[in-house]
């Protein structure tokens, strides 16, 4: 699918033809070349952002020594992340839709940046609320960017390369969360010398610092607010819309009463909380079972996340091909609970190649299903602005996270990993049972081809014959 071939699809040619609830005609749609560059870079910082959430998770073991701090208050830093989003989603939802994509951007940029500063003044074992605040900081930049692929899809993207953009945007994240759990236990190896373990720390501050810099100034330079032209014909109908037409607490109203996205909200919450509640947790699983073994800790979680970027990619193209949301959606779920239950069965055999097998066909579903929440969600919802209901599914996630990553963790030091991984199990097979109650209603998908019928039948001009009425007499 070139771009002229896609230009060529949706010619929208003829801004003078009405379209039935549009306030006036639609605009010219056309694709830009800066789409790609906008996409790549939201995943760039956004991956910058997930480093940030994972990386005292990843060597919790280690940072507990250095601070002096239990597990439970190092859990605790990635759960902060989970905590900020739900009081602030809609406000920065509001901040979107009355400010724009481009606001947006630079602050969760410019939060990203600061919050990997702040952690650079917490290089001695008494200064862990310094951490904590950097950390703080950095979560508030999380709620900037959680929400945003969908948006960023469609806002920038062509009906056709639409799920296959939001699978990039979701990708960045995924990449952060996995050189989060690669990294930190190659730069900070786990040394007795606390000096030496301060060393080690300074440098992955460092580096993380110098990068989110560099993002942020990134996009102050390319990121911009949309495209000269709309890039589809559902998008043409919103901006084609009079704003005091749009009352942000009567979208949320309306989103709250749409049944079918109920259930997804629900639904996203349970798999991506115990996506979360696993990330946190995994150097506790794998060390107990495994001791000493961090580094491949870090590994299996990087096997977790990478297999699910393969599987958030696939599973974009396939939805840009069939859109088969529904179908697509049931069966990622169904197989993360049979990766689940293959996992939790796995990781006490004594046999970490065995782990690394099952931790990838779990991840390649769990993580994989990220981008089709948010997809399936755009086409319910539809025309409510993505960044509102992407936000209420990761509020649903931070809400079920919190609650998983505590309950397990619990769990795991009274009985043992098993009984905590059979817990989060449990969650995803009622995932699954109300994942099969939700209705394909595709509204953004008829929006665009009932536009698509419009433009190729124009309306009956009396000036010339119908077989050359294409507004040129």
């Amino acid at each position: 699918r070139s771009r002229a071939g896609m230009v060529h699809q949706e010619p929208a040619r003829a801004p003078e033809l009405a379209v039935p609830g549009a306030a006036a005609g639609i605009p010219e749609v056309r694709l830009s070349r800066r789409r790609w560059a906008v996409v790549l870079l939201f995943s760039c910082y956004s991956l910058c952002n997930a480093f940030q959430w994972i990386q005292y998770g990843s060597i919790n073991n280690i940072f507990m020594r250095f601070y002096g701090v239990s597990a439970f208050a190092i859990d605790w830093l990635s759960m902060s992340y989970m905590v900020a989003y739900i009081p602030l989603l809609f406000p920065v939802a509001w901040l979107l839709d009355k400010r724009g994509l481009r606001l947006i951007a630079l602050a969760g940029a410019a939060l990203n940046a600061l919050g990997a500063w702040v952690k650079l003044g917490s290089l001695k074992p008494d200064l862990f609320p310094v951490t904590v605040l950097g950390q703080v900081i950095s979560s508030l930049a999380q709620v900037f960017i959680l929400g945003m692929p969908s948006h960023i899809a469609s806002v920038w993207f062509g009906s056709r390369e639409v799920s296959t953009a939001c699978s990039i945007a979701v990708f960045g994240n995924q990449l952060g969360i996995a050189m989060g759990f690669l990294v930190p236990p190659v730069l900070v190896p786990n040394v007795e010398d606390v000096d030496k373990l301060a060393y080690h720390i300074s440098i992955m501050f460092f580096i993380t610092a110098g990068v989110a810099t560099a993002l942020f100034i990134l996009v102050v330079i390319v990121f911009k607010e949309k495209p000269p032209h709309p890039p589809s014909r559902a998008q043409a109908l919103i901006q084609s819309r009079p704003t005091e037409e749009y009352s942000y607490m009567q979208s949320i109203l309306r989103l709250l009463r749409n049944a079918n996205f109920l259930l997804l909200m629900v639904t996203y919450g349970l798999n991506t909380g115990c996506f979360y509640a696993l990330s946190t947790l995994l150097n506790r699983m794998v060390i107990d079972h495994y001791p000493g073994e961090e580094v491949n800790a870090g590994r299996i979680g990087l096997t977790i996340v990478l297999s699910g970027m393969v599987g958030a990619l696939i599973s974009g193209i396939w939805l840009d091909r069939t859109k088969t949301y529904k179908q697509t959606t049931l069966v990622v779920y169904i197989m993360s609970l049979v990766g689940m239950i293959a996992y939790t069965f796995t990781l006490s055999l004594g046999h970490l190649w065995v782990v690394f097998v099952t931790a990838g066909i779990l991840g390649f579903f769990m993580t994989g299903y990220l981008p089709l929440g948010f997809e399936f969600a755009a086409e319910l919802t539809y025309p409510e602005s993505e960044g509102t209901s992407s936000g209420l599914l990761n509020v649903s996630a931070q809400i079920f996270g919190i609650a998983f990553t505590i309950s397990e963790g619990q769990i795991m030091d009274h009985f043992d990993t098993r009984a905590g991984n059979l817990f989060l199990c449990s969650f995803l097979f009622l995932g699954t049972i109300m994942t099969a109650f939700i209705k394909a209603d595709l509204r953004r998908q008829r929006a665009n081809l009932d536009n698509e019928q419009t433009v190729s039948k124009p309306p009956f001009n009396p000036c010339c014959p119908p077989a050359v009425s294409s507004g040129q007499c």
